[in-house]
């Protein structure tokens, strides 16, 4: 299973968000650090606010910060709501699959998509900046595209 380039987006913006704690950084400093469109941050950021996970402040002093709930936030469930349900396979396309009606690979690919989620489920936000990636993600923090911290 691949995740879409936002879920991918949205775990790397909230592992960032935890290592530096309360601080809010702006959304174009860390779409800076992790090296990605502005306007791909901001959509991911608006849509992290909405679930709760992050609160954005404007103004002096504003940003991006992790909630409470962001932080012990369950992996699984944060890409759950980022991939959203479907199937791992698009049976019913454009050219539906001739198979579909009795395939058993459908249902095994959609018990390994359940099986891959259920294993993120108890991993939180906290977990994942654990030493040693907390360590690396704070190596990140101010450092410019391209250059040095």
């Amino acid at each position: 299973m691949r995740l879409t380039k936002s879920t991918d987006l949205a775990l790397r913006t909230i592992m960032r968000l935890a290592v530096t704690g309360a601080e809010p950084c702006t959304a174009r400093q860390v779409a800076g650090e992790m090296q990605v469109p502005y306007s791909h941050l901001a959509k991911v950021a608006a849509r992290l606010q909405h679930l709760g996970l992050i609160e954005t402040r404007r103004g002096r002093g504003g940003g991006l910060a992790l909630t409470a709930t962001g932080r012990t936030a369950s992996v699984g469930q944060l890409v759950r709501e980022f991939e959203g349900v479907g199937d791992v396979v698009d049976c019913e396309g454009d050219v539906p699959c001739p198979l579909r009606q009795g395939c058993r690979l459908r249902m095994a690919l959609r018990r390994a998509q359940e099986a891959f989620l259920t294993s993120l489920d108890p991993l939180t936000v906290d977990d994942l900046v654990a030493s040693p990636t907390g360590p690396v993600l704070l190596g990140l923090v101010g450092r410019a595209p391209g250059g040095s911290p």
